[in-house]
C-alpha cells in the first residue's frame, strides 16, 4: 500500500468519530490535516505522514530512527512535530491515536504554532 493509500485510510478510520474534521475542509497549512475540534493532530505532507506529539516522544522517535522532526519550510523544525520516515515499521493507526490524545488534551494555546 503506498503512502497516500495508507493516509487515506487512516482518514477513513478517523473521521468516523466526533470531533473530528477530515482534509480540505480549510485551506492553506493543514490542508491535508485531519482535526479534532478544530486542532490539527495528524496530516499528510510530502509524502509522509505527520504527527504532532509530545517533545519526549518525538525525540524517542527520532533518536530510534522513526523520522525527523517536521519542518514547515521555515528552516526550524518543530519540536512537537514528527515526519515518520516511511520505512518505519512505527505503526499509523496508533501513532494517531496517541497524536489525537495529546491535542485534543491540551488547553487551546494563544499560538497555533508548535514550537513549544
Amino acid at each position: 500500500m503506498s503512502p497516500e493509500e495508507r493516509f487515506e485510510a487512516l482518514v477513513d478510520e478517523f473521521t468516523a468519530r466526533p470531533g473530528i474534521t477530515p482534509p480540505g475542509a480549510t485551506g492553506g497549512f493543514g490542508r491535508t490535516a485531519v482535526r479534532v475540534n478544530g486542532r490539527i493532530f495528524a496530516m499528510f505532507v510530502r509524502g509522509q505522514l505527520v504527527l504532532k506529539l509530545p517533545k519526549p516522544r518525538v525525540d524517542e522517535l527520532v533518536d530510534a530512527g522513526h523520522g525527523v522532526r517536521f519542518d514547515a519550510n521555515k528552516g526550524t523544525p518543530m519540536k512537537e512535530w514528527l515526519a515518520l520516515d516511511a520505512g518505519s515499521a512505527e505503526p499509523w493507526a496508533g501513532l494517531a491515536e496517541e497524536a489525537l490524545e495529546f491535542v485534543a488534551a491540551a488547553p487551546p494555546s494563544r499560538s497555533r504554532g508548535g514550537r513549544r
